[in-house]
């Protein structure tokens, strides 16, 4: 069983950063794919961006492309998500998943992923 706990979201201004982690236990947390997924109020969980088990590989969604970026430490048992430029329209609750399937790349489907924290909110006012 792997458990996800995400912090560092928070109420911003328009064009400020905020750095969500995702920490990770109970499982082999270098061998998993890692995705941040967000959900607003009345709207469909979306694809943020993922990263490879390795770290070599990543992917973005095109609302984040050039300022989000996705990073883990394996030593750590931990993902990032730095989040630049924010804009009103990023608001929403951002959830880290794990995808169990080893593979040199990344899957962008949540139906894919295996484990889920919890979320965090993030505002971004105008």
């Amino acid at each position: 069983q792997v458990q996800l706990v995400e912090s560092g979201g928070g109420l911003v201004q328009a064009g400020g950063s905020l750095r969500l982690s995702c920490a990770a236990s109970g499982g082999s947390f270098s061998s998993y794919a890692m995705g941040w997924f967000r959900q607003a109020p009345g709207k469909e969980r979306d694809f943020v961006a993922a990263i490879s088990w390795s770290g070599s590989y990543t992917y973005y969604a095109d609302s984040v492309k050039g300022r989000f970026t996705i990073s883990r430490d394996n030593a750590k048992n931990t993902v990032y998500l730095q989040m630049n430029s924010l804009k009103p329209e990023d608001t929403a609750v951002y959830y880290c998943a794990a995808d169990l399937f080893k593979a040199a790349a990344v899957r962008i489907g949540g139906s894919s992923y295996d484990y889920w924290g919890q979320g965090t909110q993030v505002t971004v006012s105008s």
